[in-house]
């Protein structure tokens, strides 16, 4: 068993972590700013038969107060936590301590080296196989049940396995969280945005989907061959499994299979989601349990006394704290915006510009206000029910079917996420990698710039085909 003080476990970078403090600082000055020249309005809203606030057909947008105070502002970070939703941001906290208390005991007692080496000694040769086929798992995840945040705990593993087939921290992040979000934005059977937007848009569930499977190839293609390139420039080649000094280890496999099995029954109870859908809110949950489970029994095995396991169980769950403050910080953001009431004012405004767009650019229109309402918003669902209401009525006095008014929606909030800072998720995924948000950008920008213009154009040939 390797030395427990040479652990460091899940670490967030002094300096990944002071520069997406200081993005996260520049955007909520810039929002509170944005309050004194954006006057308040809001749209009326209801509670619908199934519990969910929509908005009121009956009454539209009025002007109203808006504003906030500087001292509101200024503990916005703290009264989130009893805004709306701030009962999912307790969760993801909780489920973030989880993490780094868990990834902190398996690299303590060597089972994080011991199972890299492992895939390494099995996979060295076939590096590039084992590329896509990690990345379609990330992006299945994320299109077949809407798993993002939930992919997190993966993210450090799939990194350091990047490092050691001999690439770097990018081609695992983009193997991972990158793929997730690809995943998710083609919203394939996307449960958080695809379900909800067809409910609301009044269409049968998942209806429609055999244009989205269509999205979901023509995004996989594109982010392999960006992937594909990018490692093949910063691989070593002198890594391969006949230079990794691999010495099998029955404790060691044992504690492996024991983590691998229960880590795996929580996918497959996260999968099922798709089809049993009362554990749909229950996945974040679900994954933060199971890998609690695994955690813990596996470290046992391995080797470790309870007393050392609690040690660093608890130096992980301090080294994980920054990260909460940064998911605190990035929500304050649409706190604010709520309320000083000119979230409303905003999409007011968009909607009202579509009356004098041409009609094939409407549903362009429809994606860039998804794209820029999902910098305030993160939550799927939650944009759904702000904005499904607003653009399909709107879209189809253009003769745009709704179904492509939902693609529109699922695109605009997916592949922003891993892109915006204001996503806690992203935010911690690259503090815990030790990557800079800048850095980040530098990687990741020319796939987006390829990817927008490649659904743009998805959008445009389900417009002339007349996608229903």
């Amino acid at each position: 068993m390797n030395k427990t003080n040479e652990s460091k476990g899940l670490n967030v970078s002094v300096k990944s972590f002071i520069t997406a403090i200081a993005v996260v600082l520049a955007l909520m000055i810039f929002t509170y700013a944005l309050t004194f020249f954006i006057p308040g309005g809001e749209y009326a809203r209801i509670v619908d038969a199934s519990d969910n606030t929509v908005l009121d057909p009956e009454q539209g947008f009025t002007e109203v107060e808006g504003g906030i105070s500087l001292g509101k502002w200024l503990a916005s970070p703290i009264l989130v936590l009893g805004a709306d939703g701030g009962g999912t941001i307790i969760a993801i906290i909780a489920f973030l301590l989880v993490i780094g208390g868990v990834f902190t005991a398996l690299d303590a007692c060597g089972l994080m080296k011991y199972m890299l080496d492992k895939i390494v000694n099995r996979f060295g040769n076939a590096r590039y196989k084992l590329l896509a086929i990690v990345t379609f798992f990330f992006m299945a995840m994320g299109a077949f049940i809407g798993s993002f945040e939930e992919c997190i705990p993966m993210v450090p593993i799939v990194v350091a396995l990047s490092v050691s087939l001999g690439w770097d921290t990018m081609t695992g992040m983009g193997m991972s969280l990158l793929a997730s979000g690809c995943g998710f934005a083609s919203g394939v059977c996307n449960p958080f945005t695809v379900g909800v937007a067809q409910q609301l848009a009044g269409l049968p569930m998942f209806s429609g989907i055999w244009f989205r499977l269509i999205g979901f190839v023509v995004i996989y293609a594109i982010l392999i061959l960006f992937l594909y390139r990018y490692a093949k420039k910063h691989e070593n080649p002198a890594v391969t499994a006949d230079n990794i000094a691999f010495i099998p280890k029955r404790s060691m496999d044992r504690a492996l299979v024991c983590f691998a099995s229960i880590l795996g029954a929580g996918i497959l109870l996260v999968l099922s989601s798709t089809f049993i859908t009362a554990l749909q809110d229950y996945t974040m949950i679900i994954v933060a349990v199971m890998f609690l489970i695994s955690g813990i029994s596996s470290v046992l095995l391995s080797g470790m006394k309870v007393s050392g396991l609690a040690r660093f169980f608890g130096k992980g769950i301090v080294n994980i704290l920054p990260a909460v403050l940064l998911l605190l910080l990035a929500s304050s953001i649409k706190y604010t915006l709520t309320e000083a009431k000119i979230l409303d004012t905003v999409l007011h405004w968009s909607v009202e510009t579509m009356d004098t767009m041409p009609r094939a650019v409407i549903i362009l229109f429809v994606y860039l206000i998804v794209l820029v309402m999902n910098f305030f918003i993160s939550s799927g669902s939650a944009k759904a029910f702000l904005l499904i209401p607003l653009i399909v009525p709107m879209a189809q006095l253009f003769s745009i079917d709704p179904q492509l008014c939902v693609v529109a929606f699922a695109f605009g909030d997916g592949f922003s996420n891993v892109f915006y800072p204001t996503n806690a998720a992203l935010l911690i995924a690259l503090s815990l990698t030790n990557i800079s948000y800048g850095k980040w950008i530098k990687f990741s920008w020319k796939f987006q710039a390829i990817n927008l213009a490649a659904t743009s154009a998805l959008l445009l040939i389900g417009y002339a085909v007349g996608y229903h």
